[in-house]
């Protein structure tokens, strides 16, 4: 038997200033979901690392926004991501936090080493600072014009616009994002990595030793930042939120949060290692152990650059064996974005489709970005899940669960002599794990997804092929051949599909009664997996099909919300100019009532109102058309400036004009009297 590999596999550690959406899901924590359930499905030692980022500015600001802690703030999010992931079936060997105690310790440690060492370079630079809050801003405190693309909204370390990397003294006219106010420039104290000092050494680790392994993406970024020529970065904060610095003199500083995160992989393994008393060090300190991070785009340079730079200067952890990071997600054509509640909530999507964790599990698998950015559209959810895990292998499982219950009381026939059709399809049942592992191996998980599906495929042709209904009559000895190979395929479909539908291999492995002793490697390796005589449990349909108004649901929710960010977007018109009360008075207001309203032929905006003013009875046209019908606003009480100079507009006399205003969504609407108010009367 040859020797079980050791991985350790980690998943980027999500920030808790927010909940856990789909693009998370198809980036990061599905794809390592599926790579760890696979190594351990297939005997190796794998360990599944995670948890809560709990540091960094974004923490602090939520915090300030909301008028709490940032301990209120990880709390509460730590809470809902934590049983987001459990009861999606994110199955993680540790789920940490870092403002836990062994964080800090290790993070702390870390440190120390590297400053014993004299690995760090201590320098006093310009920062900006807030005189208002009385303190340093650090890069996602401030906000200002980028210097490359001109885009007014950048942060001090990135543009979202262009992308660039920036530093927050590069910012055209900085506004601290705690007060609002212009900072100034004050002196401190800060360490940094001499990066620089590492790039001959990382030039030839990732584009020499991992140019055939790494994804295109994460190559081409890493080169990207290697040819603009590394400088020495800042691992200290003025800050008083995170870790300690633990030097003299640097009080009031913690460590950066983009060196104590990845940290976290470490103590969360620590954290592991005194729940099962087992020993971390061989999965950080043993060159024979294969460390992957899965990540996404934003984190490649901190994957690959920045903690492998750490590590080495450290000396005592392996270096990572691969990064593969994916590309984002978009939803429904537009940029996920969190500030813009622009996404599909983890929690929300478990409360609103219960018992429909796989099915977003296979969409987003199925859709993932793995090279390049892709689109999550709900018409695509309802399809896939109608088409293919309905259509697909629901169907199958349900014939093969049908006809054996109808026909053999639900236990496995006997089978005759195979047929060359009997013994092919039993031959390419083992040809599968080999193709679905291989393809996982390479990070290529689309790919194992539609393999494993193929073997569904394979399933319904047989079976569509042979038509056991039909001969059952006819030739009932090879219906029992027929049965016999379907279960071996369901069997099959079980044993693989448990690394990326948990949840439905647990139903399926249920409804099979499948033996416990089937592993990925028996279905590569055995003729039969399920013998003749095998009592099988009650059917049930794996999956349902999902309606148009569910989806139309979920499409309106996304379209209330662009209503309501469109709303929020919209800029209020400045002050106009001064004017004396004796223009003002100038004004005839009058409460009236629109007695007739019709539309104005061949004009699509206009309607012809019929209005009683209290003095009169006139005509005024209002470009309302395509916001009202005439019959909804007869009757209506509203205020009129009735002293306007009439004037024609297509031909009809337009004799003064209907007071109005914009809702939060656009549309025109009348301001009009809370009371019964006569009309005539003057507003004054």
């Amino acid at each position: 038997m040859s020797q079980k590999q050791r991985y350790t596999i980690t998943a980027a550690l999500p920030y808790t200033n927010g909940p856990i959406h789909i693009g998370h899901l198809a980036g990061v924590y599905i794809p390592a979901d599926i790579f760890s359930r696979y190594q351990k499905a297939k005997g190796n030692d794998a360990i599944f690392i995670c948890g809560s980022d709990e540091h960094g500015v974004p923490i602090t600001i939520r915090a300030k926004k909301e008028g709490v802690s940032p301990q209120q703030i990880v709390d509460k999010y730590h809470t809902i991501i934590k049983k987001s992931f459990e009861d999606f079936g994110i199955e993680f060997d540790n789920y940490s936090r870092t403002s836990l105690p062994v964080h800090h310790q290790t993070a702390s440690d870390f440190f120390k080493k590297l400053y014993d060492e004299g690995k760090f370079i201590e320098q006093t630079t310009k920062q900006l600072y807030d005189e208002q809050e009385h303190q340093f801003l650090a890069d996602r405190f401030v906000t200002g014009t980028c210097p490359k693309c001109g885009y007014e909204h950048a942060y001090g370390d990135q543009c979202e616009k262009c992308g660039s990397s920036l530093s927050p003294m590069e910012l055209i006219n900085p506004i601290s994002t705690i007060s609002g106010s212009k900072p100034v420039v004050k002196e401190t104290k800060h360490w940094y990595l001499p990066l620089d000092q590492y790039e001959s050494w990382l030039r030839e680790w990732i584009l020499e030793g991992h140019k055939h392994d790494w994804k295109p993406n994460v190559l081409g970024q890493v080169k990207s930042w290697l040819d603009d020529g590394l400088r020495p970065r800042a691992v200290t904060r003025d800050l008083d939120w995170g870790v300690p610095v633990p030097v003299k003199g640097a009080e009031g500083k913690v460590l950066y949060v983009w060196f104590d995160a990845p940290i976290g992989y470490i103590s969360s393994t620590k954290e592991w290692s005194k729940k099962t008393g087992k020993d971390w060090r061989p999965y950080w300190q043993d060159k024979n152990t294969k460390l992957i991070h899965f990540i996404g785009k934003d984190n490649i340079v901190f994957h690959t650059i920045i903690f492998p730079a750490m590590l080495k200067a450290h000396g005592e952890y392996i270096l990572p064996d691969n990064v593969p990071a994916n590309e984002f997600l978009n939803l429904e054509g537009d940029k996920i974005s969190t500030s813009r509640n622009w996404a599909v909530w983890l929690h929300e999507y478990l409360e609103e489709f219960p018992g429909k964790q796989d099915v977003l599990r296979y969409v987003l698998t199925a859709n993932a970005p793995e090279t390049k950015d892709n689109d999550f559209t709900w018409k695509d959810f309802q399809t896939r899940n109608n088409s293919e895990l309905v259509g697909n292998l629901g169907n199958f499982i349900n014939r093969v669960m049908v006809l054996t219950k109808k026909y053999y009381q639900g236990i496995i026939p006997q089978p005759g002599e195979l047929t060359g059709t009997d013994k092919e399809v039993l031959a390419q049942i083992k040809t599968y794990p080999r193709k679905i592992g291989n393809l996982i191996e390479r990070y290529r998980f689309r790919e194992a997804l539609s393999e494993y599906m193929n073997l569904a495929r394979l399933g319904n042709k047989y079976l569509a092929d042979e038509e056991p209904w039909k001969q059952v009559k006819t030739a009932p000895e090879r219906v029992k051949n027929i049965m016999f190979v379907a279960n071996q395929i369901a069997a099959a479909l079980t044993v693989l599909g448990a690394v990326f539908l948990p949840f439905t291999a647990r139903k399926l492995k249920d409804m099979l009664q499948l033996p416990g002793d089937l592993t990925w490697d028996s279905v590569a390796e055995k003729e039969i997996l399920l013998p003749a005589g095998h009592k099988l449990g009650e059917p049930q349909l794996l999956f349902e099909k999902i309606d148009d108004e569910t989806v139309a649901k979920q499409v309106q929710k996304l379209l209330d919300t662009k209503k309501q960010n469109e709303a929020g977007n919209r800029e209020i018109a400045p002050q106009k100019d001064e004017i004396t009360y004796e223009d003002f008075m100038k004004m005839d207001i009058r409460t009236a009532t629109i007695l007739h309203a019709e539309k104005l032929p061949k004009a699509k905006k206009l309607l012809v109102l019929k209005v009683d003013t209290g003095i009169d009875k006139r005509t005024i046209v209002a470009g309302i058309a395509e916001h009202y019908k005439p019959e909804d606003i007869t009757g209506k009480k509203v205020l009129v400036l009735v002293n306007l100079k009439p004037r024609k507009l297509r031909g009809v006399e337009s004799q003064g004009m209907i007071l109005m205003t914009e809702n939060a969504n656009g549309k025109p609407v009348f301001v009009n009297p809370e009371e019964d108010i006569p009309n005539g009367m003057n507003i004054s």
